[in-house]
């Protein structure tokens, strides 16, 4: 793959530029970390959806800028190598996936150099050690397909008056209607389609997210990969949805792995999926689930990685790395249930999890009193007041934030306590790569490797862990 030279906002504004509607010939000759393609017209950088590496199109310019363009592919001239037929049919329209029509192996190659160029030019690392990606795999499942352990989908009524479900059309908020998806659980795809024509025959009424009106706004099913366990979630703005209790218990019935319906309750005018309160309405409102040899709960809400099997082997991954003695102090930040600090503690001396939503705590030593994990304690509050208050130095922190990355105090934190390694896993290669940075200015520490991970196939998105020492 070329390395690509995004334009910024001071680059020189070319003579002649281009004219919105126009129609231009260009070839693409790189892929962005948000999944579209790129080429040139002359000086003028040309952003496409729907295109890859090698792919000679006529485009659409939709926006025009002084240095850079964004189009829409009108018609393909020459199908790159790395082209192939999706394997979904709405894979045009649907905004679930970006790379459906990118052969697997080049989207592993397009996302390892899409981490290089970050650390590279945002970081200002040279020639940083990156591996290959690792896949997540479990027997009777592709790797690249049907992964998904979570879905959540918008709900819709369509112009004949049928309840739909599904992801937004790329850019928009119309939606696209699915009865399967073939990046989730396959073992889901019954519950999308006949929980929609329940609601239908119940009359509940829809959201309306323009006028605030109406009540059931998303559907959430959840899987446990090695369970089989479910759990149904209905998302609706007050919770009037008549006939609900009957209607659960009948779900029960018919699904016989379905161990809960629940109900969450969002009155919030907002594009944020869950509210506060989530009432288990019939069975149980959590499901079980197994993750590197030990048994978590997870309820509707509770954030666990959506690739169980990529997410058990980038922790292999950090054991191997990490070749744990068993005397290690080790501080995993941002801990969430504990799906990393509990099999982790079982290999060191003490383990501590940081976390500030206070019902992740509560989950996190639920999971770790089902395991008889003793040696592991979990706190609530920010990980930069709670780090210098611990008092000690650790051996290891562990750092997995959000797609945002750390905040400058948490950083500053954390080379305040002055830890010997730092393993930092990221699901945005462009927030790494600024606070790796960070914590390697000044020569503190080193950037000794980066594993990524794909947790995300047929998506730009990509995993990875960051290992570094002092």
């Amino acid at each position: 793959m070329t390395k690509s030279k995004f334009p910024t906002p001071n680059s020189t504004k070319l003579a002649n530029p281009c004219q919105q509607g126009q129609l231009i010939e260009i070839e693409i000759t790189d892929l962005t970390d948000t999944g579209d393609g790129v080429g040139r017209f002359g000086e003028l950088v040309v952003f496409v959806p729907d295109t890859v590496t090698g792919d000679r199109v006529l485009v659409r310019l939709v926006q025009v800028k002084s240095t850079y363009a964004t189009g829409k592919l009108d018609t393909l001239l020459e199908a790159s190598e790395h082209r192939i037929r999706a394997n979904c049919i709405v894979a045009d329209k649907c905004g679930g996936c970006q790379w459906q029509h990118v052969d697997y192996q080049y989207q592993l190659t397009a996302k390892q150099n899409q981490i290089i160029q970050a650390l590279e030019r945002i970081g200002g690392f040279s020639n940083p050690q990156v591996d290959e990606i690792l896949t997540g795999k479990i027997e009777g499942f592709s790797q690249f397909l049907g992964y998904r352990n979570k879905a959540t989908y918008p709900v819709a009524i369509s112009a004949t008056g049928q309840v739909q479900a599904g992801y937004y059309q790329k850019s928009t908020h119309k939606l696209v209607n699915l009865n399967q998806c073939p990046v989730q659980d396959p073992r889901l795809n019954p519950l999308l389609k006949e929980v929609k024509e329940d609601i239908h025959w119940r009359d509940w009424q829809v959201y309306d997210e323009k006028k605030h009106t109406g009540e059931l706004r998303h559907l959430s099913l959840r899987i446990g990969r090695r369970t089989g366990e479910m759990l149904l979630t209905l998302i609706v703005r007050t919770g009037e949805l008549p006939g609900l209790e009957e209607q659960a218990s009948e779900w029960l019935k018919q699904y016989p792995q379905l161990a809960g319906v629940c109900l969450n309750i969002n009155p919030v005018q907002t594009n944020v999926i869950f509210g506060a309160e989530t009432r288990c309405i019939a069975g149980r409102s959590y499901l079980r689930e197994s993750f590197a040899g030990l048994n978590f709960q997870l309820r509707a809400d509770t954030f666990f990685q959506v690739n169980t099997e990529a997410a058990e082997a980038l922790l292999e991954v950090m054991v191997g790395e990490l070749n744990l003695q068993g005397n290690e102090v080790l501080v995993d930040a941002y801990c969430g249930i504990g799906t990393f600090t509990l099999p982790l503690a079982k290999q060191v001396k003490i383990a501590i999890g940081l976390e500030v939503q206070p019902a992740a705590i509560e989950q996190a030593r639920l999971n770790g009193e089902l395991n008889d994990v003793r040696n592991v304690e979990f706190q609530v509050g920010t990980v930069e007041s709670l780090l210098p208050s611990l008092g000690l130095t650790p051996d290891i922190v562990l750092l997995d934030p959000p797609r945002k990355g750390c905040d400058r105090a948490v950083l500053e934190a954390i080379k305040g306590i002055k830890p010997n390694r730092i393993v930092y896993v990221s699901c945005k290669p462009a927030t790494l790569a600024r606070d790796l940075k960070i914590l390697c200015e000044n020569g503190d520490y080193k950037l000794a490797r980066v594993q990524p991970a794909d947790f995300f196939p047929q998506t730009s998105h990509v995993e990875c862990v960051a290992f570094l020492v002092r």
